[in-house]
């Protein structure tokens, strides 16, 4: 169970990356007032939460309804979460979210005397419960055989959810303490962490679909 939780604890925190989505709430919240920067912090949190436990329970299901493979999905979601990976590890997926919130950012300036709801998106979805994270915690719920690992899984999820509600009311300390190179350096580390996460999920994907076979 120890292993499961590190498992997914790690995986989470890379396909989440807290570190990485600091920096663009505090820049789509620049100049609000701490309640309403607040009530974004606990609603983006709570939007990706229920998105995350939606695919966790039902996705089974969509896969089913669809006649894919969990080999196939598993195969697949390494794929996809190695190449998100590569986007970490060269800065990609950094520069586009900076974008998407420099984007966001100059539609705010255009609505004068309005606070604009940035919980469900860019924060919720895709920032927090993007690609990445939705195909994980769909890969470690197929792969659990019992109520206790799923909880497992989902206490992974949730704990690194918990840890972006504490950095996002804490945001302006923490973004003085980790600036941008220390915030470049994780997200790195992070995404070779993930790349070798994400082969393993694409040789146990290709083993069991000739297991299968």
């Amino acid at each position: 169970m120890l292993e499961l939780f590190i498992t997914a604890f790690v995986t989470f925190f890379v396909a989440i990356d807290p570190p990485g989505v600091a920096p663009i709430f505090a820049a789509l919240t620049e100049g609000s007032p701490k309640k309403h920067r607040r009530e974004m912090a606990i609603k983006s949190v709570l939007t990706a939460a229920g998105v995350l436990l939606g695919f966790a329970l039902g996705g089974r299901w969509l896969l089913d309804a669809m006649h894919i493979s969990m080999d196939a999905f598993r195969a697949a979601g390494g794929v996809l979460l190695f190449l998100m990976a590569l986007e970490m590890i060269f800065e990609k997926r950094t520069e586009r979210r900076e974008e998407r919130a420099d984007r966001i950012s100059d539609e705010d300036e255009s609505i004068s005397g309005t606070l604009e709801d940035i919980s469900v998106f860019p924060m919720a979805i895709p920032m927090m419960a993007g690609p990445g994270a939705i195909a994980s915690i769909m890969l470690f719920m197929s792969q659990t055989s019992s109520a206790w690992e799923q909880g497992v899984v989902l206490a992974g999820a949730g704990l690194n959810l918990l840890i972006c509600l504490i950095v996002f009311l804490l945001i302006g300390p923490v973004m003085r303490f980790i600036g941008d190179s220390m915030a470049a350096m994780i997200t790195r580390i992070l995404g070779v962490i993930l790349a070798a996460l994400a082969t393993q999920f694409i040789f146990d994907g290709i083993r069991g679909a000739f297991m299968g076979g």
